[in-house]
């Protein structure tokens, strides 16, 4: 029974938070959104002290619940497991505990956080991992499935669905994603939880707690018989059953409870522990989970041949202007400062506190925000333009970060946060050429650009009032010179001065 409970709260939550990344219309994230704020890292920097309490008090009671039940990545690596047991018939075993890679992973993950090292940070976050994996790899066939209904639907007049356009947003994010789900299916495949006993600093951070939990399954010797059945069936890799000694490692547990049911004779029990002493530990073979550190290669595999897909992306995406002039694409300009979402108040909070789950990514309805791939901030979203402008009534990527990077903002409070500055390429401007133009002007939403005479000329040029600019791209997004837009925003370093 306790099995049973378990996994079912476990798929709900896992897809519960896939759909979180998937939809598009902005609808689930407000039934959802909670599920992304009580993950235990963007609960820690958004410094939510109730879920951070809770989830600590949860781990001293339950044990380690949270990686079998809250964790989409430790749900996801369930799924995989089960596959590779049931259809290929490999059962586990016991290995002990890899304490070098274990804590030498953390004890990085720790000094990256504090130092401000949030590629690494971002790499080895549990949420942010799936995240991106969803964002990056399953929201463009989800997105292609959508179109393809929309094309079924208007075809037989109805208009249930409407298109969206599917780009790649980064081929340095797709390759990591790509890696990182790759990796992740090896592990889990052939040695279940492996990555998150091995690898991953918040299953790490429980464990810390978990030893200590109030209740914990454990094994009653005088009614086992050493047939091994719960060893062989712990994805964990945590039981050790010898002639000599029974013995769990709770640090490593994640509360599956596939043992408890396995037992034929009922004596593994999940039940009160405080004050029981433990059997003593048994020695048992050694094979260290040395594959978990494949991610540091498989990250960066296919990026070049990503460069062509993404060229190909955009040589499919072409328009024409009346049906006769072919018009290039937008191309993302060098900008002197990246421009994040408003919300963020400054770039250095935002880049302190983004874990790059890439959730406002998926969630952007104006295609503005992008992974970035500065190599400082891979990742982390940025604002660009190609594709979009950053409107004032949407605030929800502010609505659905979990990590605080992003601060919930209402629209009118919205336009106080100055994300950027236009400023105008004189060279590249129509208006140089004695055309009118004037469309930087007409489209700005804070009235920020107005069309004044030229100095000893005819014509009128855009002039921008810094002052009153918001950096939400309108201008750059609406500029009819192509590739490169003749008006270009610049991020701001502050966002509330």
């Amino acid at each position: 029974m306790l099995k049973k409970i378990r996994v079912t709260l476990a798929w709900l939550f896992w897809i519960g938070i896939t759909l979180l990344f998937l939809d598009f219309t902005g609808t689930l994230h407000h039934y959802l959104g909670w599920m992304a704020k009580v993950q235990f890292l963007p609960a820690l920097l958004a410094l939510n002290v109730g879920v951070i309490v809770a989830l600590v008090l949860l781990t001293l009671v339950f044990g380690r619940v949270y990686c079998s039940v809250i964790c989409p990545l430790g749900v996801f690596q369930d799924g995989i497991s089960w596959l590779g047991t049931h259809k290929k018939k490999r059962p586990y075993k016991y290995h002990k505990e890899n304490k070098w890679l274990r804590y030498g992973v953390w004890a990085a993950f720790v000094i990256c956080l504090v130092a401000g090292v949030h590629v690494i940070v971002s790499l080895l976050a549990p949420y942010s991992a799936y995240g991106r994996m969803v964002q990056s790899l399953l929201q463009p066939v989800y997105l292609w499935g959508n179109n393809l209904l929309a094309a079924w639907a208007e075809h037989a007049g109805s208009y249930a669905f409407y298109t969206k356009e599917v780009w790649i947003k980064s081929a340095a994010s797709l390759a990591i994603a790509g890696g990182t789900l790759a990796v992740i299916v090896v592990l889990a495949w052939r040695n279940g939880r492996l990555y998150c006993n091995s690898i991953c600093p918040v299953g790490t951070t429980l464990s810390f707690l978990s030893r200590f939990a109030m209740f914990r399954p454990m094994i009653d010797a005088s009614k086992c018989v050493r047939c091994k059945t719960c060893e062989v069936n712990c994805k964990a890799q945590c039981i050790s059953i010898t002639k000599e000694a029974v013995h769990i490692d709770h640090s490593r547990c994640v509360d599956c409870f596939n043992c408890i049911d396995s037992c034929p004779q009922g004596g593994l029990k999940y039940r009160f522990a405080w004050g029981r002493k433990a059997s003593p530990s048994a020695s048992g073979p050694s094979q260290n989970g040395r594959r978990a550190f494949i991610t540091g290669t498989a990250v960066a595999v296919g990026a070049a041949a990503l460069k062509d897909v993404e060229a190909r992306a955009q040589e499919a995406a072409k328009k024409v202007d009346g049906g006769f002039t072919e018009l290039l694409p937008k191309q993302a300009p060098e900008r002197a400062i990246p421009i994040t979402p408003p919300g963020s108040k400054s770039l250095e909070h935002f880049y302190q506190h983004c874990t790059a789950c890439q959730l406002c990514v998926a969630q952007c309805p104006n295609n503005v925000l992008k992974p970035s791939g500065d190599l400082n901030h891979l990742m982390q979203p940025e604002m660009g333009f190609e594709k979009g402008w950053c409107r004032p009534e949407c605030t929800r990527c502010s609505e659905l970060c979990p990590t605080g990077a992003i601060a919930k903002i209402g629209r009118e409070e919205k336009t106080q946060y100055h994300v950027g500055t236009a400023q105008v390429n004189r060279e590249l401007c129509l208006t140089e050429n004695d055309t009118h133009c004037g469309k930087c002007a007409q489209v700005c939403p804070v009235g920020a650009i107005q069309m004044v005479p030229a100095d000893g000329h005819k014509f009128h040029i855009p002039s921008v009032n810094q002052e009153l600019c918001i950096g939400c791209g309108a201008c750059e997004y609406y500029c009819p010179v192509r590739p490169l837009s003749a008006i270009t925003v610049n991020g701001k370093y502050s966002h509330l001065e």
